[in-house]
């Protein structure tokens, strides 16, 4: 990992290109986020920054939050979360990360919580096929249906399609394309679809598969 932004998902729209192709993105507002601490193998066992992203009152921080946002010098920030990168010798504590970290075209992974489903069934959560709707079969349409064997196993698999709850899980898509960047405005566009809900956290790194 080379580079990283958290964001915020403002939604989705569409831009044109010089062709006039139409192409559908999702606008993040990207940084700027500051440099927080840094971890070092001596002191840590590891490389990594942490970074922060989103302002926050001074009032709604606890004390030891509070103590390690004056041992940096930095204002208190709502989120916070560490990067694993490369050449972490290239920020300092205090750094800002902003949007002009990533160009246009260039192959980016983005995380995010998806949306939250709540607890669903088996046809909708794994898209099972419904019982008949004839001949008795009834009020159970959309049950899971037969769990397994009787006397051998005499147990339910571990893995088995069951109702449960669905979605709000951290998501990675990959190899999404930066299809413009707005440094001023610290908005970044990127081709295709981003998980998560409007106002979700995201956090944008280079593409392990570009």
């Amino acid at each position: 990992m080379q580079k990283c932004i958290m964001g915020k998902k403002l939604g989705m729209t569409q831009i044109f290109d010089e062709v006039g192709n139409v192409i559908p993105v999702t606008v993040i507002e990207a940084g700027p986020c500051i440099v927080v601490s840094k971890k070092t193998t001596e002191n840590d066992g590891y490389e990594a920054v942490q970074i922060g992203f989103g302002d926050i009152s001074d009032k709604k921080v606890n004390k030891p939050m509070k103590g390690h946002f004056a041992k940096a010098d930095v204002a208190a920030k709502r989120h916070l979360k560490e990067f694993r990168l490369e050449d972490c010798s290239a920020l300092s504590v205090g750094d800002l990360i902003k949007a002009d970290t990533f160009e246009n075209g260039e192959a980016v992974d983005v995380v995010g919580t998806s949306k939250g489903k709540g607890y669903a069934g088996t046809v909708k959560r794994y898209g099972n096929h419904r019982l008949k709707e004839t001949h008795g079969s009834g009020p159970v349409h959309r049950h899971a249906g037969s769990n397994g064997s009787t006397s051998t196993p005499s147990r339910v698999f571990k893995g088995k399609k069951l109702p449960g709850h669905m979605g709000a899980e951290q998501v990675t898509v990959q190899n999404l394309t930066v299809a413009k960047v707005d440094a001023e405005n610290n908005l970044i566009a990127l081709r295709g679809a981003v998980p998560g809900p409007k106002g979700g956290i995201v956090c944008i790194v280079n593409s392990v598969k570009a």
